[in-house]
């Protein structure tokens, strides 16, 4: 048995850094944290300076149980987990859980997996940094506190099943007023004045424009009349130097920005891809918020440059971080080393490391020269200038390599200006054309995942580790969306002046069409607008940004973190009890106006199963009729139009085959019914604009898709894309398709493998069921546990023996004993349900907005002390 035991949080790290260390070494992943606090329980004990309660959970006992003998057997522990504030935390519950002593532990910290950076570490360990641990603490407490008091608020008064945080409820924030910025902006136009020049010298060309826009046509068009006949020269010429410097190199954020812009990746795939350079010895830690490089970087990036590029190309840069709670300490993103332009791996791996070098490099190398040239053009019958700009490159300095990208909202300054050729001052220049060309001011940019994080980072909230899963978290809860939206087609107008002739046109584009952008749902703005109003100062900018310098002090040793959550707790609290006890019910509900067959009020607002339309009131002597508004449409936007539209749906058409046809929308979108199938509308296709002939086509394509590709057994197999990706579907069993199959050109073989394999998982999935109660014991990919409709419960250990369940007494368990455990976990399970009167609905998916949830307070038990 190695005399050291070196534990790091992951098996890619562990294997990398086992390749720099003797025998006397060995090295093992914690795989994360090892410990969290307990589930279905808040964990904190507010009464005792928020003592936490902590579980092992049980993917991690086998770990932790190899990792504590290991550790008794060897004669030192090395606990090398990163070094921040998660990392310090994964080390600290290390240290708790295995039960180490101090004597015998020592604690490592490097930036780069690197065998002189861990044998350097080594050489100079140190002991937990409490403080960093007590700043995750907070973090922690705070977040749980946060999330576990407002989110049974939002089950009670908005919807069951929702969740709020607070770092993800201000990013949702930050959208929705950016989509109602949007919504709320009304475009202007004004006509810009451009021109082309000749010089009379083969095909050179000169581009121009005029400095102001006109805002009537009439004053456009009487510019373009008056220079029918006019002469053009250049008025002066004005000639300087310009330079540009190159960008600091990564830090987490600017990464993850540049390479949603560059890349098209999301800000998660970014961290993930990051994740395995740096467990693989290709780049330094990626959760960085510091644009410092040490001294051994600038080293190598310095003889890298003189190498590839000559000694001009090299300029020695030290940049300094800006952001006050930046630890110096770390590094930017930077490759481990500079003379590899290349790495192994997949095609991300290669394409993120190839930015991260090309990024790190220009950032000492020189700067880029140019010669800046600003031609004033004079026209004879009118005061105003057209003026000319471009510039010549006149040294590439850090561009050879590397060319920052910008965010859409900057892109319109950050163009790139003509060249121009060479004028002197007086030069008479010819008109090629003339034009005046009606143009619209652009609302604010709606937000990407990069301009999101830059946001987030420019307003203090949260940090590099935060980014990713706040941005993955608000969408997987369906508070906010990313997706493509199609533009529309706008006319504009034209007044060109070519050959002494003016020509008006009226010209079509497409605008408003959005890519990879960020909007928030129904849900979503219900949600915020709550929030808002009732917890107006946890979703507030600046006391989230406050917050997270308290965190920071927290780290640095200046704030004690008990204090810092109790002067938070007690108001909070205050708000959630009083919100609870008088806010109403909140659903977005919206008003539009009144139905003209009926007389009744139209209304939108949030139902059980999402967006819809309601005509009429609730206290009516006639009930109310629904219809689910389309997925184009938005409870905040939507006309009284729009919305009465919907209840066209569903409509006949004319028998196909023998069978009826018709139209409608359902819970999961719009379909083509015929006979007693139900086939889904595709994407974007607005249901109400299905004719007979679609309606054919559409069952026609159907047909085709569900055709036998194959029988087994003498019954047909057929294949389908769902929810879940490709599957075949085979004696009314779904199975799914993994990727190593090639879908499109499935063989028998492939078809009979998949089907057994899922026939024998099948045969082992059940160890008892109880089907007229809607429950079974079933096997699952992480052990036994209780299905209870539509529930998957956990399985509790056996009272009887305080130990887990064995395989013959799950095989002989009763009915009883099993519905006891249900109700462990849903108190009400087995009670009558009241009665709900649905209302008829006017489209198929109309549904009653359903009874108000009852939430039931638990107080917060009383720990002693934090439990290992």
């Amino acid at each position: 048995m190695a005399k050291n035991l070196l534990i790091v949080e992951s098996p890619a790290k562990a294997k990398t850094i086992e390749g720099y260390l003797g025998k006397d070494f060995l090295v093992k992943s914690s795989y994360g944290h090892i410990r969290d606090l307990v589930k279905g329980d808040m964990g904190i004990d507010i009464t005792n300076d928020f003592a936490q309660t902590y579980e092992v959970p049980s993917d991690k006992k086998q770990v932790v149980a190899e990792l504590r003998k290991l550790a008794k057997e060897a004669e030192m522990v090395w606990l090398a987990s990163d070094e921040d504030r998660e990392g310090e935390a994964i080390s600290w519950h290390l240290f708790e859980t295995l039960g180490l002593k101090e004597a015998k532990t020592k604690r490592i910290v490097f930036h780069e997996i690197t065998k002189p950076a861990i044998l350097k570490a080594i050489e100079t360990p140190r002991t937990i940094d409490y403080n960093l641990v007590h700043a995750q603490q907070a973090r922690r407490v705070l977040d749980r506190l946060v999330g576990f008091e407002l989110s049974p608020v939002l089950w009670k008064k908005v919807k069951p099943s929702l969740s709020a945080g607070r770092v993800q409820s201000v990013a949702v924030r930050l959208i929705v007023d950016r989509e109602r910025e949007v919504n709320k902006f009304n475009s202007t136009a004004a006509f810009k004045i451009s021109a082309i020049f000749s010089t009379g010298k083969g095909r050179e060309t000169v581009k121009a424009e005029l400095p102001q826009r006109f805002e009537k046509e009439a004053d456009a068009e009487q510019f373009v009349n008056d220079c029918i006949n006019a002469s053009f020269s250049v008025s002066s010429l004005e000639t300087k130097p310009a330079k540009r410097n190159p960008a600091a190199p990564f830090t987490t954020s600017t990464l993850q920005q540049e390479a949603s812009r560059k890349l098209g990746y999301s800000v998660s795939r970014t961290m993930q891809i990051a994740q395995r350079l740096y467990e693989s010895g290709r780049i330094t830690y990626m959760r960085t918020d510091s644009v410092n490089l040490s001294e051994t970087a600038l080293q190598g990036a310095a003889a890298e440059i003189r190498s590839a590029y000559g000694d001009k190309y090299h300029q020695l840069r030290v940049y300094k971080t800006k952001s006050a709670g930046a630890q110096e300490a770390h590094e930017a993103i930077r490759p481990t080393y500079f003379n590899h332009h290349t790495v192994p791996g997949d095609s991300s791996e290669q394409r993120l490391y190839d930015l991260i070098w090309k990024r790190a490099i220009a950032s000492q190398m020189s700067e880029a020269l140019f010669e800046k040239t600003t031609a004033q053009i004079g026209i004879s019958t009118r005061k105003e200038n057209l003026v000319a700009e471009g510039e010549v490159l006149k040294f590439d300095g850090f561009l050879k390599v590397y060319l920052e990208s910008y965010d859409e909202d900057e892109a319109e300054d950050s163009e790139n200006n003509n060249m121009l050729p060479p004028l002197a001052r007086g030069q008479e220049l010819l008109l090629n054309e003339l034009s005046a060309t009606e143009r619209f001011s652009r609302p604010p940019a709606r937000y990407t995942e990069a301009s999101l994080v830059k946001k987030l980072e420019e307003l203090g909230i949260g940090r590099p580790s935060t980014y990713a899963p706040t941005i993955s978290t608000i969408q997987n809860r369906g508070y906010v969306v990313k997706e493509d939206r199609d533009g529309r087609s706008r006319s504009f107008n034209t007044i060109v002046l070519s050959g002494g002739q003016i020509k008006k046109q009226v010209k079509t584009e497409i605008t408003g069409a959005e890519k990879a952008k960020l909007f928030p749902t129904d849900i979503g703005e219900v949600v915020n607008d709550f929030l808002v109003e009732h917890f107006k100062g946890i979703i507030d900018f600046n006391f989230t940004a406050k917050v997270e310098k308290e965190f920071d002090e927290i780290a640095q040793g200046l704030q004690e973190w008990t204090k810092m959550l109790h002067s938070f707790y007690k108001p909070f609290h205050i708000e959630v009890e009083t919100t609870l006890e008088t806010a109403d019910r909140a659903n977005g509900e919206r008003l539009l106006g009144t139905d003209p067959a009926t007389g009744k009020n139209v209304y939108v607002k949030i139902g059980k199963f999402g967006p819809l339309v309601q005509i009429g009131n609730n206290d009516d002597e006639e009930k109310p009729r629904y219809a689910s508004l389309a997925k184009s449409q938005s409870v905040a936007t939507v006309t009284l139009e729009e919305a009465l539209e919907q209840f066209k749906l569903p409509f006949s058409l004319e028998d196909y085959q023998g069978k009826e046809v018709s139209v409608g929308v359902g819970r999961f979108g719009p379909y083509v019914k015929w006979g007693d199938a139900y086939i889904s509308v595709p994407k974007n296709e607005d249901p109400l604009s299905i004719d007979q002939a679609r309606a054919v086509e559409i069952i026609g394509e159907k047909v085709i898709a569900d055709a036998p590709v194959a029988h087994y057994e003498g019954l047909p197999v057929t294949k389908g894309t769902g929810r879940f990706g490709p599957f075949i579907k085979w004696n009314d069993l779904f199975i799914n398709v993994p990727k190593a199959y090639n879908f499109d050109n499935l063989k028998e073989q492939d078809i009979e493998e998949l089907i057994l394999k899922k026939l024998d998982k099948e045969a082992n999935r059940f160890i008892q069921q109880w089907p007229a109660d809607k429950i079974a014991i079933e096997n699952g990919r992480w052990g036994p546990f209780i299905r209870f409709g539509k529930e998957m419960l956990k399985l509790r250990k056996n009272p009887a023996t305080n130990d887990k369940y064995t395989p013959e007494e799950l095989a002989a368990i009763s009915l009883d004993t099993v519905k006891a455990l249900i109700v462990e976990q849903v108190p009400n399970a087995f009670e009558p349900k009241k009665k709900k009167v649905a209302a008829k609905s006017g489209a198929a998916s109309g549904k009653a907005t359903g009874a108000k949830t009852a939430v039931k307070k638990k107080a917060p038990a009383k720990k002693a002390a934090v439990k290992r």
